[in-house]
Order: C-alpha cells, then sequence, then structure tokens
C-alpha cells in the first residue's frame, strides 16, 4: 500500500511564493549589506556629531541590537548545524559593506575615524581588518550562546509524534474532548 501522502499527479502539489521579508531573509547579502550600511552611517553620524558619551552610548546599544537582531533574523531560516559558516558570511559581507561605505565617506572626506583624524585611502585597509575583527568575535560569540539556547529549548520541548494512520492529517477526526 502506497502511502497517502504521495499524490499520483505531480499537480497536486500547490506552488507557493516566498513574501518579499521571507525571500530577503533567506540571503546573506540582503540581510547583511544593509545592517552594515546602516551602522557605519550610525558610527559616521555619531562621531560626527555627537558631543554626549549617552547619545554615543546609545548609538553603541542601537547598533548592536541591530547587528545581532538581523543575525538571528538570517540564522532562524537554517538548521544549527549549518550556521558557523552563515555566521563567517554574514560577518564578511557586513563588512564589506562598512567598507564600501567607508569608501565614500573617504571620497567625500566625511569619514570621522582614521589614524590621525579624518580617515584617508590609506585607512582603509586597516578599517577593514579592524571592523572584521569586531564584527566576527561578538556575531560567532553571539551565534554560539544563540545555538546553545535553540538546542536546549529544543530538548526542553516535548517531542510530538503524530501516530500514522494511513490517513491524510486532514482527514484525521477532531479530537474529542474528555
Amino acid at each position: 500500500m502506497r502511502p497517502s501522502f504521495f499524490p499520483r499527479e505531480t499537480h497536486v502539489f500547490p506552488a507557493f511564493e516566498v513574501s518579499g521579508w521571507r525571500a530577503l531573509s533567506l540571503s546573506v547579502v540582503g540581510m547583511a549589506v544593509p545592517t552594515g550600511v546602516v551602522l557605519r552611517v550610525l558610527r559616521a553620524v555619531t562621531l560626527t556629531s555627537s558631543q554626549s558619551t549617552a547619545a554615543t552610548a546609545s548609538a553603541l546599544v542601537l547598533g548592536a541590537v541591530l547587528l545581532l537582531g538581523m543575525l538571528t533574523l538570517y540564522l532562524a531560516n537554517f538548521p544549527v548545524r549549518r550556521w558557523p559558516w552563515r555566521v563567517l558570511a554574514f560577518a564578511a559581507a557586513e563588512t564589506a559593506a562598512e567598507i564600501a561605505v567607508s569608501a565614500v565617506l573617504v571620497a567625500l572626506r566625511r569619514e570621522p575615524l582614521g589614524t590621525t583624524g579624518r580617515a584617508v585611502w590609506a585607512d582603509l585597509p586597516t578599517m577593514a581588518l579592524t571592523t572584521l575583527e569586531w564584527r566576527l568575535a561578538p556575531l560567532a560569540a553571539f551565534a554560539l550562546v544563540l545555538a546553545l539556547v535553540v538546542q536546549l529549548v529544543r530538548r526542553m520541548l516535548p517531542r510530538h509524534t503524530p501516530q500514522h494512520t494511513g490517513q491524510h492529517p486532514a482527514q484525521h477526526p477532531p479530537p474529542t474532548a474528555p
């Protein structure tokens, strides 16, 4: 007897399109590049216009929430065993976006922090390595903690194993209340 979940005709499978937000969240470039652009612009604006430490601290917290939140939204689409290389790809793409924005800011003479005052073209390689270092370490640590939490929650949740009756799940009778 053939299981009922295998259709005789392939046209029975419904086609569905992924929503725009879902398609974006599946892409490392779609999640990391906007994050990098926003973080570098936020950094430039904060360093050039903020005089108070409270505003700088608020910008730092906002940037951290944005960075870790976007990584979480991206990783939520994949199994935990595939996270390590995805975290690395996210950090690399996010850093590349930040350095591209920095290059534009250097060209406009608006990049606030170089080795001796405003950044110049010679500062870009150092800025790239520093940015990658400052992104990869926290992202990897956060992903490790997130993976541990996900695995812990999965172990604590009761396992639901439906009984196979040979019927399609939609054909099961509704449960009766005791």
